[in-house]
């Protein structure tokens, strides 16, 4: 198990780039398996979670090939279909998270998938049933074998429908759109997740052949298609990075700018930090943090405290509250952060607590939190990053912390950050990887 030594107090300064952004990597690393044909993805990042799909999709019998830096060929035209059936891919799906997106495109091209309950981070209960109910609605059928785990969906051929899911999954959106995209007739997804990730998954598709209309919407229309082609997709920069730059700018009082940011697909993350006084500006397709010594938390119109809470999109995605939370430890006023998806999420405020923040965890959905204003720095400790975003946020922390701090169980960072002691580093960040 590797750490991260940091050593807090150091101003920050220069330019960094957003990674490619895992969640909508996983999304369409798993979409190329529904062509026999070539497909080309570019600004892949390299880090855990996706090189562990990327070496799933190889073993299944994908020509897998590194075309550039961030370039990768996939070809899908001779899967080993046995594989598919073997304990060792069912182990290995089990602790990937999004290797359950492996389903909708095996079933819409081969009529057959099996998947172990996936893994990925402890941040409370992430149901099934909207995945498997709308691919159920297409024809298929299900099967659950608890002892095992395991789940089998089989269908001799797939047919368009209406549906309404039960939920705005993200995950669950793109299962189903893959295994419509190859359905006999229309199929219309209403209560469809909107995010950009789903968006670039529905344009990669698009340009593959496939007739999806609605894109951006809560209402998809996709045309059934028999076959689908290769395709060239560049993958969008990570809003996630990007939030935690924004806020790791405003902990450490440091100047920083974010390059090539795709502002136009960033949301309300922008008007949220700027929410917790937090100041930025839009340059061009960059955002520049300017150094603060003090922001404060904004209060609602008739004066009640702020609330900030995640919501599909073009909501708050939840997974830059972790990092808004830390960002309001050191801010002016107080804010109540309500995580409404997740029930386990908010428990490693403890850590922070233990630094020194000021926070009343109310129960596993919310956490109030009073803000110091820089008059009390956090002190360094000693931690366990309990998920990646959770990880990033106590990073954060310890950046601005007095004295040193370490952090364990790093892998969880490594699965959705880039390199990102090396990158830090180059800003002026101290911090260490102990093996």
């Amino acid at each position: 198990m590797a750490s991260f030594v940091i050593e807090g107090g150091h101003k920050l300064h220069g330019e960094i780039t957003p990674q490619g952004a895992k969640n909508e990597v996983l999304e369409v690393l798993c979409a190329t398996l529904l062509t026999r044909e070539k497909v080309t993805i570019s600004n892949i990042p390299n880090i855990l979670d996706v090189n562990n799909l990327i070496q799933l999709l190889r073993d299944m019998g994908v020509k897998v090939s590194k075309t550039g830096i961030d370039t990768f060929a996939f070809q899908a035209d001779e899967i080993n279909l046995s594989y598919l059936e073997s304990e060792e891919f069912l182990a290995r799906c089990s602790k990937l998270r999004g290797s359950v997106m492996l389903v909708g495109p095996l079933i819409a091209r081969f009529g057959l998938a099996m998947i172990a309950k996936p893994g990925g981070d402890k941040i409370g209960r992430r149901r099934l049933d909207t995945h498997f109910m709308g691919i159920q609605k297409l024809g298929a059928h299900f099967d659950y074998y608890p002892d095992f785990g395991v789940y089998q969906l089989s269908a001799e051929k797939l047919t368009g429908t209406s549906m309404l899911l039960d939920e705005a999954s993200v995950t669950g959106t793109a299962n189903i759109i893959m295994a419509a995209v190859l359905a006999e007739g229309t199929t219309t997804i209403y209560n469809a997740a909107c995010e950009p990730y789903i968006q670039q998954l529905c344009r990669m598709l698009n340009s593959m052949g496939a007739h999806i209309t609605g894109i951006a919407s809560n209402l998809l229309t996709i045309e059934g298609v028999k076959e689908l082609k290769g395709c060239s997709h560049q993958v969008l920069p990570d809003m996630i990075e990007v939030g935690s730059f924004i806020g790791m700018a405003a902990m450490t009082g440091s100047e920083i700018t974010i390059k090539n940011v795709s502002y136009e697909n960033l949301g309300i993350i922008p008007d949220s930090f700027r929410r917790l006084g937090v100041r930025l500006e839009q340059r061009g397709d960059d955002i520049f943090v300017p150094a603060q010594e003090h922001y404060e938390i904004d209060s609602f119109i008739d004066g009640s405290i702020m609330s900030i809470a995640d919501a599909p999109w073009p909501g708050l995605t939840p997974d830059l509250l972790s990092v808004m939370l830390v960002v309001a430890t050191q801010a002016k006023g107080s804010v109540l952060i309500h995580q409404k998806m997740f029930e386990s999420r908010l428990f490693f405020v403890d850590k922070l607590i233990d630094m020194g923040a000021q926070i009343i965890l109310c129960d596993p959905h919310r956490a109030v939190v009073i803000g110091h204003d820089r008059n009390f720095t956090l002190r360094g400790g000693n931690m366990v990053s309990p998920d990646i975003r959770a990880g990033i946020a106590l990073l954060i922390a310890a950046l601005s912390a007095e004295g040193i701090s370490r952090i364990h169980n790093i892998e969880q960072i490594d699965r959705g950050y880039q390199n990102i002691e090396q990158r830090l580093s180059a800003l002026g960040a101290r911090i260490t990887r102990i093996e």
